[in-house]
């Protein structure tokens, strides 16, 4: 289901949306509040691990205009990183961000499958953007994210779930949404264990479901299948 993604017609879609949190929200831009609480209390739940990550450098991942680094990410860390396809967007996110956009740090105009890390980061977070890479380039975003991560890091994926049980594609903006199955294979290939994830709540019917997952690389084999089988 993923090969009909094509990445030049989703470049080609986002760069028609305005650079409003209603455009890169598809309309949705009533949603943010919640959404923000939602991601706070669980960036917070990763803070009281045993092993924690620190709070020093984050990467957000298909930025936008900079919504979740602003409301989410820099009120957490010294330093925010982004990386954002779309030129236009990524022009935004300073003024956006305002008056601690020095706190911006490197803005990575490229897209995810081409990404190269210039340093480590204490959480990756990852944000309605992974339904438009293929599979195969998938696994190796998350291998480089698993690569990047400081010591005690951690990546967050925050994507859209099918109820369906199958992946179902879009396209109007050539992209799909995963089910839980599919992402539970692909962490799997990229050598990463869940050690966090729950259902985002509060959200309107009639859109899909919305998860949250915390993963770290894997050390022990038999301890990773343990604790996968604890979140199933």
């Amino acid at each position: 289901m993923s090969k009909r993604i094509n990445y030049e017609k989703a470049l080609e879609y986002w760069s028609e949306i305005p650079a409003t949190v209603d455009g890169v929200l598809g309309g949705f831009g009533f949603i943010s509040d919640i959404d923000i609480v939602g991601s706070t209390q669980f960036l917070q739940s990763l803070f009281s691990l045993e092993n924690s990550p620190g709070r020093e450098v984050a990467l957000d991942c298909g930025a936008g205009i900079g919504r979740i680094t602003k409301h989410l990410l820099l009120p957490h860390f010294n330093k925010v990183d982004v990386i954002e396809p779309d030129q236009k967007f990524l022009n935004e996110i300073l003024n956006y961000v305002g008056e601690n956009s020095s706190n911006v740090g490197k803005l990575y105009h490229t897209s995810l499958q081409d990404f190269q890390p210039e340093r480590k980061y204490d959480v990756i977070w990852n944000q309605w953007v992974l339904g438009y890479l293929k599979d195969e380039d998938l696994v190796s975003y998350l291998i480089t994210c698993r690569n990047t991560l400081a010591e005690n890091g951690v990546i967050v994926v925050k994507e859209n779930i099918t109820s369906s049980g199958k992946t179902e594609a879009d396209d109007a903006d050539s992209s799909v949404t995963r089910c839980l199955k599919q992402y539970t294979k692909i962490f799997k290939q990229a050598k990463l264990k869940r050690v966090k994830q729950c259902k985002q709540t509060n959200f309107p019917n009639g859109i899909y479901p919305v998860y949250m997952f915390a993963l770290i690389p894997v050390k022990d084999h038999v301890s990773e299948n343990k604790h996968e089988n604890d979140l199933l």
